[in-house]
C-alpha cells in the first residue's frame, strides 16, 4: 500500500499528499514509459513489415501493426525514411563492423570466411539483420549509404580472396546476397536450433565458393 507522502504547510509540520498530487507526481514516469513501449511497438512493426512486404507499405498500416493510432506514429517518425533509419541503423552498422574487420585480415581468404560466418550467425540472433542488409532503401539515404559502404567493403574482400586463388573465380557479390537471404529465411525450434543451423549452412556455403 502507498505511504502518503508529506509536504510542508507554512506551519512546521508537514502534510500528506493528496490523491490527485500523488497522481500527478507519477504521472511523468507513465507517460515516458508509455511513450517508449509505442516506440519499440512501431520499430519491431516497421522491421516485420518491411521484412515481408517491402518499403512501400503505407504508414498507417505500420501504425495498425503497432497498435497506435497515425498521429503517434507520426510525432516520432514524420517520416518514412526516419521509420526505416531508425529501424535498421544497428543492423547496419553491425554489418559494416564486421565487414570491415574482416577486410582489415591479413589472410584475405581467412577474412572472407570469418565474414560469411560472423554474418550468418549475426542474422540467426537477429531476424531484422535479413531485411537490413539485403533491402535497398531509396528514401533513407543515411541507410542506403551505408549499405554501399559495406557492400565496398565485401566487394574488395572478395577481390582480395580471389587474388589468393582460394574463392573461386566465377564468384560475384549477388552470390553472398543470395546464401545471405536464403539464411535468414532458416526456421527453427529455438534460437539455438537456428544459430546450429546457420552455422552448418556458413561451412556448406564457404565449401560452394572455394575454388
Amino acid at each position: 500500500m502507498r505511504r502518503p507522502c508529506l509536504l510542508g504547510n507554512g506551519s512546521g509540520r508537514r502534510r500528506p499528499l493528496s490523491y490527485s498530487e500523488t497522481v500527478a507526481d507519477d504521472l511523468p514516469h507513465k507517460l515516458r514509459s508509455d511513450a517508449l513501449d509505442n516506440r519499440e511497438r512501431i520499430l519491431d512493426a516497421a522491421r516485420a513489415v518491411f521484412a515481408a512486404e517491402g518499403m512501400d507499405v503505407p504508414m498507417r498500416e505500420i501504425a495498425r501493426r503497432a497498435g497506435v493510432g497515425p498521429a503517434t506514429l507520426y510525432r516520432r517518425f514524420p517520416t518514412k525514411q526516419a521509420l526505416a533509419t531508425e529501424a535498421f541503423t544497428e543492423q547496419m552498422h553491425a554489418c559494416r563492423t564486421i565487414a570491415e574487420e574482416e577486410l582489415a585480415d591479413p589472410d584475405p581468404w581467412r577474412g572472407f570466411c570469418r565474414m560469411i560466418e560472423r554474418l550468418f550467425e549475426l542474422q540467426a540472433r537477429n531476424r531484422s539483420v535479413t531485411t537490413a542488409f539485403t533491402s535497398a532503401f531509396p528514401h533513407a539515404i543515411d541507410l542506403a549509404a551505408e549499405r554501399e559502404r559495406t557492400l565496398g567493403s565485401l566487394a574488395e574482400l572478395a577481390r582480395r580472396a580471389k587474388d589468393t586463388g582460394q574463392l573461386r573465380p566465377d564468384f560475384v557479390l549477388d552470390d553472398l546476397i543470395l546464401v545471405l537471404m536464403a539464411n535468414g529465411g532458416l526456421h527453427a525450434a529455438s534460437a539455438d536450433a537456428r544459430i546450429a543451423a546457420s552455422r552448418r549452412f556458413a561451412a556448406l556455403a564457404i565449401r560452394a565458393f572455394r575454388a
